[in-house]
């Protein structure tokens, strides 16, 4: 049984981990608050603004006097961490673990960790982002060796927007991503306010392939970090050990 403190900016699909909770079945527990966001905008100076240091050290701060002792903690945005770049983002992630003082990750490192762990070493995007920073998160993946052979940007500038998406609409598009590069390894829907818990094992089944989504490799690589990383049905490929 563990504790991951997750740190999540606004409000959009921040009820996807609850919902994973009840799947864990060991007792582990995914305690959750919002950091600050002053501008809910998928920009890159909006982006910069909410993964700054000082926003990541108050929101750990918090959820450590909530929740009580962490095993670990994750800042649960992908383009709040990609968008610092490769050494900027692992900055970002030394100094929320120093704040914290557990093993700490984003959903940014991952998304590549998780890529390792299956063996993947092409994708395709489904960005919820604009070109250009659907182009950043490219650069981020590539830089760790992942090989993107198509993306496709939605242009959505707000999460809350994001997060109204049905589920069909999420299911339609990934298959639709999929189909444009089916010899891809696996598709990545990158955006954290984007609702995909429910439905994880239904878009891997529905592609042929694993689907990595970003709250769903957040909440994976929290429970990795806290040493609970163990067989976990109902949360897709990349929660199933073997």
């Amino acid at each position: 049984m563990s504790t991951v403190g997750i740190l999540y900016p606004g409000y959009s699909a921040e009820d996807d981990y609850p919902r994973a909770e009840k799947l864990l079945a060991d007792g582990s527990t995914l305690p959750l608050v919002h950091t600050e966001m002053k501008e809910d905008a998928h920009r890159e100076d909006a982006l910069l603004d909410i993964g700054g240091d000082e926003v990541l050290a108050e929101g750990a701060r918090r959820v450590a006097a909530e929740a009580g002792p962490l095993d670990a903690i994750v800042w649960a945005c992908t383009s709040g961490s990609f968008i610092f770049g490769p050494e900027g983002a692992a900055r970002q992630a030394a100094t929320l673990e120093r704040a914290a003082g557990v093993p700490a990750s984003s959903t940014s490192f991952a998304f590549v960790d998780a890529c390792r762990r299956l063996g993947v070493s092409t994708v395709a995007i489904g960005a919820t982002y604009p070109p250009d920073v659907a182009g950043a998160f490219v650069q981020f993946l590539t830089h760790h060796d992942i090989s993107v052979l198509t993306v496709s940007a939605r242009d959505i500038i707000t999460a809350a927007e994001v997060g109204t998406l049905p589920v069909e609409t999420v299911l339609e598009f990934a298959e639709a991503v999929s189909s444009d590069a089916p010899q891809a390894d696996a598709v990545l829907l990158p955006d954290t306010a984007l609702h995909t818990v429910e439905i994880l094992d239904a878009l891997d089944a529905r592609l042929g392939k694993p689907v990595l989504t970003a709250n769903q490799v957040s909440m994976w690589q929290g429970l990795r970090l806290a040493g609970a990383d163990i067989d976990r049905p109902g949360l897709g490929t990349l929660f199933r050990k073997g």
